[in-house]
């Protein structure tokens, strides 16, 4: 069982993540790949991946790397997973790359013990080689390219559905609830959250630096899981909850042909309060055409935007609301 102990200023600081993590995705889809059987939604992408990752292929070569330090099941480096992931998939790769030499030996130690075999390319990474490191860089971004990249709209779309859905339960219950209600594993009492039937048995105490709670895409539905060194920045990464995930796939896709794939990723952006920069740097597009989408989106009455300083906050119209929810 897994143990996460709160303090009140932890409850305070506890929130959940603003936008999907690409190397979490990253990582967990591996797992999926690589497991026997897979969620429906999940089998045309896993059936066409599986087929051009076959071990006699270019693609599986360049890509193994990756997957020799990431199991299918057990522990996997927590390197893999930095924080910094937060602001985009280049700056967690280069956090990644970035890993002190000493923490990269002994995470990788870790994984050795951990019924995994090391190859020599793994112990040449934990040895902080930087030719290794390179090669484990391009790896890592020749498989986001080739198989989360192609699902983000999918990821985001049921990120936004699940977020929406936590938002809804904290006004409704507050933290507590959100906790309670984050998956049927968890449970929290008395300054406690237990994750039931976890790999291993641990407490983390969170010492007034508050968790935050990241929905993913191609996380299992076991159980939560949390990083394994106690010092690095406390995550919980639950699985979506599936009633947003067939809502959000569904819902993007009405979304999109109504209003055109940018700009109704522009109007879900709007449901964070982000600035113009934040919208264009999420989506990759220039700063003049998220300042137009937005303009359309306010000309429509579904968005309202704000100064603040020199910045411009753009957040949703009760209209906007409604036709992101599905209905008032």
């Amino acid at each position: 069982m897994l143990r996460i102990h709160f303090t009140v200023a932890d409850l305070n600081r506890t929130r959940v993540a603003t936008a999907p993590d690409p190397l979490w995705e990253l990582t967990l889809s591996m797992h999926h790949l690589r497991r026997r059987g897979s969620p429906p939604l999940l089998a045309g992408w896993k059936a066409d991946l599986a087929h051009r990752l076959r071990p006699d292929t270019t693609l599986r070569h360049e890509i193994s790397p990756a997957l020799a330090l990431n199991p299918p099941t057990g522990y996997f480096p927590d390197f893999l997973t930095p924080a910094e992931a937060a602001d985009g998939f280049e700056a967690g790769l280069q956090a990644l790359l970035d890993t002190p030499r000493d923490r990269l030996r002994a995470e990788i130690a870790l994984l050795g013990t951990d019924r995994h075999r090391l190859d020599p390319a793994a112990l040449r990474i934990g040895d902080g080689d930087p030719a290794a490191l390179r090669t484990l860089g391009r790896a890592l971004r020749r498989y986001h390219d080739v198989a989360v990249a192609p699902m983000w709209d999918r990821i985001r779309a049921s990120f936004d559905a699940d977020r929406a859905l936590r938002a809804r339960t904290v006004l409704d219950g507050g933290a507590v609830a959100l906790l309670n209600g984050l998956h049927p594993a968890a449970r929290f009492t008395d300054g406690v959250l237990e994750i039931a039937n976890y790999r291993a048995d641990r407490d983390l105490h969170l010492d007034g630096r508050g968790l935050v709670l990241v929905p993913s895409y191609f996380k299992a539905a076991s159980r939560p899981m949390a990083l394994v060194d106690p010092n690095l920045p406390p995550v919980l990464v639950y699985p979506v909850e599936r009633s947003a995930r067939v809502a959000g796939e569904a819902g993007r896709a009405s979304l999109s042909a109504l209003l055109g794939r940018t700009r109704a990723a522009v109007l879900e952006l709007a449901a964070d309060g982000p600035s113009t920069g934040t919208v264009a740097g999420r989506l990759g597009i220039s700063a003049p055409a998220a300042s137009e989408h937005l303009t359309v989106l306010r000309d429509a009455g579904l968005v309202v935007s704000t100064r603040q300083g020199n910045t411009v906050r753009h957040t949703l119209a009760p209209l906007g609301h409604t036709l992101l929810d599905g209905g008032p």
